[in-house]
């Protein structure tokens, strides 16, 4: 099984390393971009040493590619065997430790959205999972690059 992540709408260069990194150490196979998340290249296809700072190199290890059309390239990826979890605080949430994943499928995409506002609806309405972390403390939810490397733990190790 492929183990493939996708950020969407990720501002944070930092956030985007940090996720590069932790990433590498799961075992990812592939990293999707979209939205606005920044690219490890910047517009003129140098690399970044902004993320280069944060990512230490596994910006350059692990295969990424950008995703234009949100939602008919995921649409599409799930055509070919994919199985989307969104990591989102939702009405639909499951813990994360509590979901039921497929092992059979021929890709498991883990999904991070925009650091306040999570995923838009439509992009949930896709998702063959969404996972959240329950909050114990005062705080209602963690950095994304945080909750991404509990989930990725979890689902991808």
């Amino acid at each position: 099984m492929k183990k493939s992540v996708w950020l969407h709408n990720i501002r944070s260069v930092h956030n985007v390393g940090s996720i590069f990194r932790t990433a590498d150490g799961a075992g990812v196979d592939h990293i999707y971009l979209s939205g606005y998340t920044p690219l490890p290249i910047d517009r003129f296809g140098r690399a970044r040493s902004d993320m280069h700072k944060i990512a230490l190199g596994a910006e350059q290890s692990i295969p990424w590619s950008q995703l234009n059309n949100i939602p008919d390239d995921i649409i599409s990826l799930k055509k070919a065997g994919a199985q989307l979890v969104c990591v989102e605080q939702h009405d639909d949430s499951l813990p994360y430790k509590e979901v039921s994943l497929d092992n059979n499928v021929k890709e498991r995409i883990l999904a991070v959205g925009e650091e306040t506002k999570g995923f838009e609806e439509k992009v949930l309405s896709l998702a063959d999972s969404i996972v959240e972390i329950p909050m114990r403390g005062v705080k209602e939810s963690l950095n994304v690059s945080v909750a991404f490397g509990v989930v990725a733990y979890q689902i991808f190790t």
